[in-house]
């Protein structure tokens, strides 16, 4: 069988390249507040879910999204706190997938990252606020390894809705059967293959860079 010629590797942000907080309780450990709990925890989920996801694609901003999820809770957890929260869901770069994207870089291959996030985490993932670079040293180096960075947050869309993977084909301009793709989230792999994409599933639970770099020496990326 024919080898695809990959022209672009493009990854997930959270679960792929970078560790993060994958409950809320989780992330209230990290900063020492307690997990508190009500009726209206539980009822709110849609509603939070919804709010989660208009954050996620631009259409609230970081104080609108923490105001309205403690309104929902009855001051359950205040803005104040559910900022703390979000701000701890990012905790570090898995390791040596820094030397991963740098190798592909040195190589010449295309790299891109196409994450569901939002303003508050891309500011300390990508190191940038309204597009442009933030003093001092990234939290996240291997963010700004990469060389095309989309963002649902930009881009107004969030995976797995088709219209992502459009849009992103559109931008790069790299026909579908030429990305390789990596994340975490089985549903976001199946939307992907679904656009033609090359798409694989990393297991966020373990190391990350070892499961890359075994699916690029497959393609014969490195």
């Amino acid at each position: 069988m024919t080898r695809p010629d990959v022209q672009l590797v493009c990854f997930d942000l959270g679960g792929v390249l970078v560790r993060i907080c994958r409950t809320w309780e989780e992330a209230c450990a990290r900063i020492g507040l307690e997990v508190r709990s009500n009726d209206a925890w539980e009822q709110t989920r849609p509603q939070r879910r919804e709010l989660t996801g208009l954050y996620g694609t631009g259409r609230i901003d970081c104080a609108s999204y923490a105001r309205r999820i403690s309104e929902l809770m009855g001051g359950l957890y205040s803005p104040e706190e559910i900022t703390r929260v979000h701000d701890a869901w990012t905790i570090e770069d898995y390791p040596d997938v820094q030397r991963v994207v740098a190798a592909l870089n040195e190589r010449g291959t295309p790299t891109a990252c196409l994450s569901n996030t939002n303003h508050g985490h891309w500011v300390r993932l990508a190191h940038e606020e309204n597009g442009c670079a933030r003093p001092g040293h990234p939290e996240f180096p291997v963010v700004r390894l990469i060389r095309h960075r989309y963002a649902s947050h930009l881009m107004g869309l969030a995976k797995p809705d088709a219209a992502i993977y459009a849009a992103f084909q559109r931008a790069v301009e790299v026909e579908p059967g030429r990305i390789l793709f990596f994340d975490d989230l089985e549903e976001n792999i199946a939307a992907a293959r679904q656009a033609g994409w090359l798409a694989r599933q990393i297991d966020y639970r373990t190391d990350t860079a070892p499961q890359i770099e075994s699916q690029l020496r497959g393609f014969g990326l490195i």
